[in-house]
């Protein structure tokens, strides 16, 4: 079982991020939608859609969502949610997806880069990119490399919950790692992340490799334009050519 599989499906990882601004990630996918300008019949995939509170968004701005997630445990808890135009599905992002063809594909809040294997990035730009409609949208919400390398914190204690997560960040080559420490209940607990630090370059390639057009990079939740020294965000938008 690979990191990512252990990780998000434990009730730790959504008590460690428990402290998340919806409301900043409700407008901002407010405002994607807008300048996308994708009618209200279109048909939205939530690729990595966690325990689903974005797809439920989407879904309320009047799209048909369809949310994915490798996580069992998330996946069974959206399903309280679905109805005829949401639905929730197990699925691993590396593999073709099982859907009609959808008008965008949403990959939000650096839920891509977790692979050690180069194929694997590249097998999901090609799942979502069959996924498709022909002139359709993947949104990649990533990490802004130098953003990272400049601002890292080594150390750091997060409470929650009468829990202390001590977290230890470092960059070892091509990755972000963080070691998160805690423990529960008189039980000592390990879990880590790792992050590949994807050059702008490099994802453009994965991308053109596939057959999309890069059309815009924007460099935080408001949509403004992407500066590379300093934009927290790396957000990319092509379109499937």
């Amino acid at each position: 079982m690979e990191w990512f599989e252990s990780w998000f499906d434990t009730p730790y990882y959504h008590l460690l991020y428990n402290n998340r601004d919806y409301t900043e990630a409700e407008n901002f996918i407010t405002k994607l939608t807008q300048v996308l300008e994708l009618p209200q019949s279109s048909k939205i995939i939530d690729l990595a859609c966690g325990k689903g509170r974005h797809s439920v968004f989407l879904n309320t701005l009047g799209y048909k969502v369809l949310g994915l997630d490798l996580s069992h445990q998330s996946i069974d808890f959206d399903k309280q949610f679905e109805n005829e135009n949401l639905q929730f599905k197990v699925h691993d992002m590396r593999n073709p997806i099982d859907s009609e063809p959808v008008d965008a594909v949403f990959n939000l809040f650096t839920s891509f880069g977790y692979f050690d294997n180069e194929q694997d990035d590249q097998n999901v730009f090609k799942s979502v990119y069959d996924v498709l409609k022909t002139d359709g949208y993947f949104v990649l919400d990533y990490l802004n490399e130098e953003y990272v390398r400049r601002v890292i914190v080594p150390e750091s204690t997060i409470h929650r919950e009468g829990i202390d997560f001590q977290i230890a960040k470092k960059i070892e080559g091509r990755h972000i790692i963080k070691d998160i420490r805690f423990e529960d209940q008189g039980k000592s607990y390990h879990f880590f992340e790792k992050v590949k630090l994807h050059t702008l370059e490099t994802i453009k390639s994965y991308a053109e490799d596939c057959g999309f057009e890069r059309i815009k990079i924007w460099g935080d939740y408001q949509l403004n334009d992407f500066e590379k020294d300093t934009s927290p965000r790396c957000i990319n938008l092509f379109k499937k050519k």
